[in-house]
């Protein structure tokens, strides 16, 4: 199919988002860091997202990325998420040749040129796209330079009677943080999915805490989570412990794994949330 040309980026405030550092340190460097792998959770802070933990993919080309999280026994059970690099021109014509798979972009830097069923759409700094199982789809880097973008994947888990989601593009800044009950917006929910759509076996959000915001109990629930931090830092209860986490970071939180924070200024903690929804759990 021949690529039709693609829209001029809309004109919108241009966010920051955190992403991998990269490189190497130096050899003089201390080894101490937030770095912890638990039962129950995760912590891969950002200073070890560097270029010796990369990996690549057939079909792809000018790509790199980061896996921070899969499947695999006593961590990551639902999902995958990786931090994807793509070089000036790099991309892929066939990204996953897995029909049962559904996937999600979030982009954070660049002009990302996204087909999905013979739809043409560019995502620029803030651009979510939901793209469900069964789509042939593709993506290329449009910008000059490296462009970078969250890439989560997960089995949609089908049920009889309800058909598979529509994809879903939306640009984060156009979209009104839902703020929770009671916090006088202190703490926001930015979201992709709408909640009451049950299609959805999986929800993607931006979470928002003004300075000295915070989640004032200990969350315990069912959802598996993963959480990105894009800007700002907390101090983050995971289980019994609580870890300070800033730009860059990286937890994963087992279901029923207690969770609470403290949002510490100066300016906003925001983070990438991913959660699974919407469906019996498994009878092993």
């Amino acid at each position: 199919m021949t690529e039709k040309p693609l829209d001029s980026a809309p004109q919108r405030p241009a966010p920051t988002y955190a992403g991998p550092v990269a490189g190497l340190p130096p050899q003089t460097g201390l080894t101490t860091d937030t770095a912890v792998f638990t039962e129950a959770y995760a912590v891969i802070p950002g200073s070890v997202m560097r270029d010796i933990v990369t990996s690549y993919l057939p079909n792809w080309d000018g790509m790199r990325m980061w896996v921070l999280a899969r499947p695999l026994s006593g961590f990551a059970e639902t999902f995958s998420q990786y931090i994807v690099e793509l070089a000036e021109g790099g991309g892929s014509d066939s990204p996953d040749d897995d029909p049962e798979i559904q996937h999600a972009i979030f982009v954070t830097g660049g002009d990302i040129g996204l087909v999905i069923d013979g739809a043409e759409h560019l995502l620029t700094p803030g651009g979510f796209a939901y793209i469900p199982a069964g789509s042939q789809w593709r993506i290329r880097n449009r910008t000059s330079g490296t462009a970078g973008f969250h890439w989560w994947r997960k089995r949609y888990d089908r049920v009889e009677g309800v058909d598979r989601p529509d994809p879903i593009i939306v640009q984060e800044q156009d979209i009104a943080p839902a703020p929770m009950p009671d916090t006088n917006g202190a703490w926001a929910t930015t979201r992709f999915m709408d909640p009451a759509d049950l299609r959805h076996d999986m929800h993607i959000t931006v979470v928002t805490f003004k300075p000295g915001g915070s989640i004032p109990f200990s969350e315990t629930h069912v959802m598996e989570h993963g959480l990105f931090v894009l800007e700002g830092k907390a101090v983050y209860r995971l289980n019994r412990d609580w870890v300070e986490v800033g730009p860059g970071d990286f937890m994963w939180l087992r279901a029923f794994c207690p969770q609470a924070c403290y949002a510490g200024g100066p300016g906003p903690f925001r983070y990438l949330l991913y959660k699974d929804v919407n469906r019996h759990a498994k009878m092993l």
